[in-house]
């Protein structure tokens, strides 16, 4: 078996990580960020557990745009159930398409940044079809990669107000 395409990336916010945790765990922020990405659907569900503060987002997202080979796998939409696991400024981050040959894991972090917050992404990009995995890995990689780009274009808008 391949190893997984790593993924790290970073965000910044101009807000404590109090705030920007606080965030994380708003619905409403999670169902802002779907539609900002194109989504058709979008729900999200919040609840404390022994583990942390679980929040789970579920969401259609149209397959328009996607290489061909990506769409024959996929099809038109793709079902996405992103779960996030806060312990404090820790996250366990779990990010699948159930029926589909692909996945995201890995964790999260909050950390203060000068006067604001660092919000650490690091992730392993897995598909398992074979001759095509790599290529599956990376276009997962750049799709997420837009992802948590406009995840941050939202939470900046968010933390301003703009809600």
């Amino acid at each position: 078996m391949m190893a997984a395409m790593q993924l790290r990336h970073d965000l910044h916010y101009a807000s404590s990580p109090d705030e920007v945790l606080a965030m994380m765990l708003e619905p409403a922020f999670w169902d802002r960020v779907a539609g900002s990405t194109g989504a058709l659907s979008s729900t999200t569900t919040v609840e404390g557990t022994a583990a942390g503060t679980s929040v789970v987002t579920r969401e259609v997202q149209p397959m328009a745009g996607v290489p061909a080979f990506a769409r024959k796998i996929a099809g038109e939409t793709t079902e996405v159930v992103k779960r996030l696991t806060w312990q404090g400024f820790e996250c366990s981050v779990v990010i699948e398409s159930p029926g589909k040959p692909t996945s995201l894991s890995g964790c999260a972090t909050l950390a203060a940044d000068g006067e604001g917050t660092r919000l650490t992404y690091d992730l392993d990009a897995r598909a398992s079809v074979p001759l095509l995995g790599n290529r599956l890995e990376k276009l997962v990689v750049q799709l997420t990669t837009d992802g948590l780009d406009t995840e941050h274009a939202v939470g900046v808008a968010w933390l301003r107000g703009e809600r």
